[in-house]
C-alpha cells in the first residue's frame, strides 16, 4: 500500500512538473514569426528610404520576414501610439524619429504617450542632415538670397514640412526666428507631398532630410541652399553649411532609431542589437547609407536611450525659442 502511494506521489509529482515546464518548453526561439515594423510617415521620406534599405537584409539576419508599414499622420505620433500600446514581445517594432521620439508627443493635449517611459529604444539606425531646397528656377542662390526673396514677396515665404512640431519644422522656425525672415508653415502628411508641393510651386523653399532630396538635386530638378549640420554633408561637399552663412551654432539633423514597446526583454534586445549591428556595419549598406547622404548608425540600446533623452531636453528648448504650438 505505501509503495503504491509513493508510485502515485512520485508520478503526480513528474506531471506536475511536466505542466510547469511546458510553458518554457513551449516558449520558441525568437523570432518565431513576422515581425511588423511601423514608421510613422507616409512612403518617399528619409524614415521609409532607410527602413525600406534595412529590412531584406534584417529578414536575413533574423530568420523571419520583417514587415514595413506605413502608418503616416499626427507628425509620425500615430505610429508610435501603438507600438508604446503593443504586446513587449518583440513582434511590434518602430523606426522612430527624433520628432516622434523628442519633441512633437509633449505638445500634444493630451499627449499620446510618454517619449521617455513608454519605449525600449535598441539602436540608432543613422542620421540625416537637412538640407534648405528650392527649385532650380529659384532666384535664390544662397541663404541671403532666400532672405531677399521673402523681404520682396508680399506675405513672405511658404515652406512644406511632414508635420507640425516636426524637427523639418522646428529647423526652418529657428532659422526663419534667426535670419528675421518671413515664413510660413504648410504642414502636410508626409515628406512626400511637400516634395510635390516645392516641384508644383505651392511652396517656396524646404528644409527636409537629405536623402529624401538628393535624387532632386542630382537631376537638376531643385537647388540646395545650405545644409543643417555644423560641417558640410558628404554628399554635397560643394554646399555650405547654414552655419557658415552667417548663423554659427545652427545644428539641426533628423535621426531614425529602431525602438520596442516599455519592458521589450533584455534578450530581444540584443538580439536587435546584434542583427542591427551586423547589417549596418556590412560594407554593402554602409556605402548604400552615405552615398544616400546619411550617417550610419550604431551603438548599444543603452547610448540610444542617452539620445532620446538629451535630445528630447535641447529640442524642447529649440520649441520654447521657436514658439511652437499645438492647437
Amino acid at each position: 500500500m505505501e509503495e503504491t502511494m509513493l508510485h502515485r506521489r512520485s508520478l503526480i509529482g513528474g506531471l506536475g512538473a511536466a505542466a510547469l515546464a511546458r510553458p518554457g518548453m513551449a516558449q520558441e526561439a525568437y523570432p518565431s514569426r513576422p515581425i511588423n515594423m511601423l514608421i510613422g510617415f507616409a512612403p518617399g521620406g528619409g524614415t521609409d528610404i532607410v527602413v525600406r534599405m534595412l529590412s531584406p537584409h534584417l529578414q536575413q539576419e533574423l530568420g523571419q520576414p520583417v514587415t514595413v508599414e506605413n502608418r503616416p499622420g499626427a507628425s509620425g505620433t500615430l505610429a508610435a501610439s501603438a507600438v508604446a500600446r503593443s504586446r513587449p514581445d518583440g513582434y511590434t517594432l518602430l523606426t522612430g524619429t527624433v520628432s516622434s521620439q523628442c519633441t512633437v508627443a509633449p505638445l500634444m493635449r493630451p499627449p499620446p504617450y510618454d517619449q521617455l517611459r513608454d519605449f525600449t529604444p535598441i539602436m540608432l539606425v543613422g542620421t540625416l542632415p537637412l538640407v534648405m531646397v528650392v527649385r532650380a528656377d529659384s532666384p535664390a542662390q544662397d541663404v541671403a538670397g532666400l532672405k531677399r526673396l521673402a523681404q520682396e514677396k508680399p506675405g513672405g515665404l511658404n515652406y512644406g514640412t511632414s508635420g507640425v512640431g516636426s524637427q523639418q519644422h522646428l529647423s526652418s522656425e529657428l532659422l526663419s526666428r534667426r535670419a528675421d525672415m518671413r515664413m510660413t508653415h504648410v504642414p502636410y502628411r508626409g515628406t512626400g507631398q511637400s516634395v510635390n508641393a516645392l516641384l508644383a510651386g505651392d511652396v517656396d523653399v524646404n528644409i527636409d532630410t537629405l536623402a529624401t532630396y538628393l535624387p532632386h538635386i542630382r537631376a537638376g530638378r531643385m537647388r540646395a541652399l545650405a545644409t543643417t549640420l555644423p560641417s558640410r554633408a558628404t554628399a554635397l561637399p560643394d554646399v555650405p553649411t547654414v552655419a557658415e552663412q552667417g548663423y554659427p551654432g545652427y545644428d539641426m539633423s533628423v535621426w531614425y532609431m529602431v525602438l520596442g514597446p516599455a519592458g521589450l526583454p533584455a534578450d530581444i534586445v540584443r538580439r536587435w542589437e546584434t542583427a542591427l549591428s551586423r547589417v549596418i556595419g556590412s560594407p554593402e549598406i554602409n556605402r548604400r547609407l552615405v552615398d544616400a547622404g546619411y550617417i550610419p548608425g550604431g551603438g548599444t540600446a543603452e547610448e540610444a536611450a542617452a539620445l532620446v533623452r538629451r535630445d528630447a531636453e535641447r529640442l524642447g528648448r529649440v520649441v520654447q525659442e521657436a514658439g511652437i504650438r499645438l492647437e
